[in-house]
Order: C-alpha cells, then structure tokens, then sequence
C-alpha cells in the first residue's frame, strides 16, 4: 500500500509548481501527485496531471468516480472537448477513451466519489456567473453538490485585501489555488498551491492580490486514511 499525503488528520501542503513531473503508464502523459492512498495505478490519487500534443489514453472505466477540472489546453474523449475551465464529474461506471490533440494539463481525482447514482457533470465554468458569497469580497460558482452526499464542489474567488477571518472546516476542506495568491499561518499558497485541511481544521486567510480557487468540502468522508488502510491490511 502506497501513501502521499495519506494523513486524514493533519494539514497537507504542496506547491507543485515546484513537483517535478513523473511518467504514467501511458508514455505521454505526466502526472504530480499530491495525495496517493493504496496502490500505485488503483489507489485513490489527487494529481496535476499533464498530456503532451497528440497524446492518448486506451478506453477505461472510473470505479468509484473520476474529477476533472481543465486547467489549461484542451482535454478532450469520446464524449466532446473541454477546453481549459471546464468542470467534468464521471460517475461510476462512466467510461471513455481521453486524449489531447494540442496538449493540456488537468487537476484530476480519481476513486473518491462512490455511488453510481452520481450526477455526471460537466461545466464550463467561465460561462457561469459569479454569485455573492458568505460574506463580503468573495464570490462564487457552485459546480458540484447533490442530496444524500457529503461533498460540494464550488469556485470561490476573493477580492484583493480581503482578510476573511478564522474559518472553520467541520468536514474537512481541500484547496486548489487557480489564480493568485493567498496567505494564512501556513504560509502563502501561489497559483497551483494545494492544501487539505482535516475535519475540524482552521485557518486564517487573507489575499493582498485577490485570488480564484477550486475548493471541495465533506469530500474526507469518501478518502481512505492512510493509517486504517496499514490495518487492513495487516
């Protein structure tokens, strides 16, 4: 059993701007991992994942879900093309066959939404306009939520100066910096900064510059920890 980041219960950081890429199965396609809990290709992963010009994928299923958002390029299957902004949810059972005519890299979460009655999603999310927030100087564009599950999925973007206070995450929160910069007693997260904070964890926040975010909540109840998964299999 492989483990990145497999500690539900404390914060996990990475800049991975600064990752450095690493090959997948298929030559052309490059991936930074920032969370891995079980087997290296069959594990529950949270990845940049990268696709070089012309590059392919043999057609495959999605156990247990697939999360996509398109952060540059254009990905594209069997099932349209999805240029950069775009929001895909792949229930489970969905399958298709993704490739990259141009190139693109991705944000990508693989095995962590269970239930095959899961909307499929796709978005494109510059087209939505943004809604006020909980409070002042920030904005959003919900992207992901339905009844009888735990996580949400949405966009935030957050004016420049704004200090928002401590927030508390009862479920657990994972961040994805799109655009700008934040800062909090963890230090400053730069675009492609991500960061997951455990149920009952807090931070706080504040942005000189503004910045947009991918932020999912209560997705912890769905990820395996690294430490029950060592006694499983024991």
């Amino acid at each position: 059993m492989t483990s990145i980041n497999g500690d539900l219960s404390v914060i996990a950081l990475a800049d991975t701007r600064s990752m450095e890429w690493t090959p997948s199965p298929s030559r052309t396609v490059w991936r930074k991992r920032v969370h891995l809990v079980g087997p290296p290709e069959s594990g529950q992963v949270t990845s940049v994942v990268r696709y070089e010009p012309g590059a392919t994928f043999p057609a495959h299923g999605h156990p247990d879900g697939e999360e996509i958002l398109v952060l540059e390029g254009v990905f594209s299957d069997e099932h349209g093309d999805w240029p950069a902004g775009t929001y895909l949810l792949n229930p489970d059972g969905f399958r298709h066959a993704p490739f990259s005519r141009e190139g693109c890299t991705l944000l990508v979460k693989l095995r962590q939404f269970p239930g095959r009655d899961r909307m499929h999603v796709a978005i494109r999310t510059d087209s939505l306009p943004w809604q006020s927030g909980p409070a002042p100087g920030i904005e959003i564009k919900p992207l992901y939520a339905q009844a009888d599950y735990s996580d949400t999925v949405q966009l935030e973007r957050w004016a420049a100066g704004a200090e928002l206070g401590t927030l508390v995450h009862p479920e657990g929160a994972e961040i994805f910096v799109l655009e700008g910069a934040f800062t909090d007693e963890h230090g400053r997260h730069g675009m492609h900064a991500w960061l997951r904070l455990p149920r009952g964890g807090a931070h706080t926040p504040a942005t000189e510059t503004g910045c947009t975010l991918y932020i999912k909540r209560g997705g912890l109840a769905y990820l395996r920890d690294a430490a029950d998964s060592r006694d499983a299999d024991c």
